[in-house]
């Protein structure tokens, strides 16, 4: 019996609509790096740079053709990864986030 995580994780893509959600949120994310930077905040958004790519592994995930399960798991999982990394980060320093 296969178990429901296993179900959900290495599904297959959803598709196009929800792959460019994640991109517009890869790219918010980039605009919003690009903006602290000019105006000197740098120290305290490097935490957007992880968002990005979050995102950017997911959309890639979505993106791809439906008979690339697998493949699809991988970056669902790369994803989440890096996600839950920036999550311990900012339990163990909040200046992370916080500068």
């Amino acid at each position: 019996m296969p178990s429901v995580l296993s179900d959900l994780v290495f599904d297959e893509p959803s598709g196009r609509p929800d792959a460019l959600v994640q991109f517009a949120g890869a790219i918010a994310f980039l605009g919003l790096y690009g903006y602290s930077r000019i105006v000197g905040d740098i120290d305290s958004s490097d935490w957007l740079l992880v968002m990005a790519l979050g995102a950017t592994l997911a959309g890639v995930a979505e993106s791809l053709p439906h008979d690339r399960r697998l493949a699809a798991g991988t970056l669902r999982l790369a994803a989440v990864s890096v996600l839950s990394c920036l999550i311990v980060a900012i339990v163990l320093d909040p200046g992370v986030v916080v500068g």
